[in-house]
């Protein structure tokens, strides 16, 4: 019919928007972010990449790898995940030929963050099974490289609720800063620090 254009293509010929259709259903996506997580935050040696220094890895490389070891992804998927995740999880390099996972390594890398003030008071989610420890020894950052605290109380209510009825603590993180202590803040927004000191701790 006269006057009927291609799908994507506009009146005067030019390439018009393409609208992004979603590929997955959610199942497959937590999926894949929780094996994403294994492999940029703890064991990229289940399928054979390796992380820089700064943690980055390369994109066809984990793709094509993780095509070979039964986990299928292509770029467009991986992509989705990384846009709709709701943590901001991962990153992609400026250039979109590396990712890496924003925070939570346990292997040995750097970030590369600069350290920076962090608000008077910033917050971490726990569940009450903790407290007698953590009222001894402060909080620790355990298996991971540091300590994550929340800027927010609803966000620290997510994290504790991950092991049961949460319980919030209030860090005064104004006052580590000021007492000597350094925090970083990663791509996704999560505060970082080694250790919180039970006497920062309001309970």
């Amino acid at each position: 019919m006269e006057g009927t254009q291609p799908p994507g293509v506009c009146p005067d010929g030019s390439q018009g928007p393409i609208k992004t259709i979603n590929t997955m259903n959610e199942k497959q996506k937590k999926s894949i972010s929780k094996f994403l997580s294994l492999i940029l935050r703890h064991q990229p040696e289940v399928i054979g990449v390796t992380l820089d220094e700064n943690g980055w890895t390369d994109v066809d490389e984990l793709i094509a790898k993780m095509n070979a070891s039964g986990h299928r992804l292509s770029f467009d998927e991986l992509e989705e995940v990384v846009d709709t995740d709701d943590k901001q999880r991962y990153a992609f390099s400026p250039d979109g030929n590396k990712i890496r996972a924003s925070q939570g390594h346990s292997v040995d890398i750097s970030l590369g963050l600069d350290p920076t003030a962090p608000p008077e008071y910033l917050y971490h989610g726990t569940v009450s099974k903790f407290l007698d420890s953590i009222r001894k020894e402060g909080l620790q950052r355990m298996s991971r490289q540091h300590l994550h605290l929340s800027r927010d109380k609803d966000t620290a209510v997510t994290v504790g609720s991950r092991r049961g009825n949460p319980v919030i603590l209030n860090i005064s993180s104004g006052q580590m800063h000021r007492d000597g202590f350094l925090f970083y803040i990663s791509d996704n927004g999560v505060w970082l620090t080694d250790h919180v000191p039970a006497k920062y701790i309001n309970f």
